[in-house]
C-alpha cells in the first residue's frame, strides 16, 4: 500500500505541486481546499497522470473550526497511518497594521494558524504512536523578516514559525519530524497581474522538490528548515 500524506489547499499553486511531486513518488495524497468543482478536476487530472497513486479530497474551508474538525473526521475514516502532513493552507492580504481592514488579523490567523494547529493536533496522535511521521507547515520568509506591507500576514507567518519550532521541540522524543519550510516569492496566484518576469520568482515544483528531498531523508535524520529564495533575491 502507498503512503499517505496530506496537503492542505491542493488545488493551486505550492500545494499543487507537492501533490504532483507525492502522487509521482508513488504516494497517496489527501486534500482539501474551498471550491469543489477545482478539486473534481484536480482528481481527475492527477488520476490521469498519476494512475498508480490516489488522490482524495474534501471540500472545506480551513479557517472554519468545525469544518477543519471535518476534514479530521475524514481522513480518521481512511483508516490508514498518516507518514506526512504538509500545512500549506494561507491566504496573503497586504497591508499595514495601522490602516488595514478590521478583521484582517482574525481571518489571516485563522487561515495561516489555527488550520494548522487544529490539523496537526488531529493527526499527531497517530504519529507519536507510530513512533514516524512528517510535518511540513509552509510558512514564509515573511516569518523570519517584515516589510512595511505585511502586516497581518507577516504577524500571522512569524506565528506559524514559532509553533513549528516548538513543535519541533516536543516530536524529538517521538521520532516525529518537523520542517519549517520558508519561501521568497514563489510564482503562484498571489502574484497575479504582476508585471515581474516569471523567471524572477521561484517555481512551485522548486519547493516541492525540496520537500520530497527532505521526507526521503533515512530516520536518523531531519531538516529542520528550508530557506528557499529567487535566485536574484527578495522581491522589494
Amino acid at each position: 500500500m502507498n503512503p499517505l500524506v496530506i496537503v492542505t489547499g491542493g488545488t493551486k499553486g505550492i500545494g499543487k505541486a507537492v501533490i504532483e511531486r507525492f502522487l509521482e513518488g508513488n504516494c497517496d495524497v489527501i486534500t482539501c481546499a474551498r471550491n469543489n468543482m477545482e478539486l473534481f478536476s484536480l482528481q481527475k487530472e492527477m488520476k490521469d497522470r498519476f494512475p498508480a497513486s490516489q488522490l482524495f479530497y474534501k471540500t472545506i474551508d480551513m479557517a472554519v473550526r468545525e469544518e477543519v474538525s471535518d476534514f479530521i473526521v475524514f481522513i480518521q475514516s481512511l483508516g490508514r497511518p498518516v507518514m506526512a502532513l504538509i500545512n500549506n493552507t494561507g491566504v496573503f492580504i497586504p497591508g499595514q497594521v495601522h490602516n488595514e481592514e478590521e478583521g484582517t488579523l482574525e481571518k489571516t490567523m485563522e487561515t495561516n494558524v489555527y488550520s494548522a494547529y487544529h490539523l496537526t493536533r488531529g493527526v499527531i496522535a497517530h504519529m507519536i504512536e507510530q513512533r514516524k511521521g512528517h510535518i511540513f507547515n509552509i510558512c514564509s520568509t515573511a516569518s523570519i523578516t517584515a516589510y512595511p506591507n505585511g502586516g497581518s500576514y507577516c504577524i500571522s507567518k512569524f506565528a506559524l514559525y514559532g509553533m513549528t519550532k516548538v513543535l519541533r521541540e516536543e516530536m524529538k522524543p517521538h521520532q516525529v519530524k518537523v520542517t519549517a519550510v520558508i519561501p521568497g516569492a514563489t510564482y503562484t496566484d498571489s502574484w497575479q497581474g504582476t508585471e515581474l518576469p516569471e523567471e524572477r520568482f521561484i517555481a512551485s515544483q522548486d519547493i516541492a522538490e525540496a520537500i520530497w528531498s527532505a521526507f526521503c531523508l533515512s530516520p536518523r535524520a531531519v531538516v529542520e528548515e528550508i530557506l528557499i529564495r529567487p535566485q536574484l533575491g527578495d522581491l522589494d
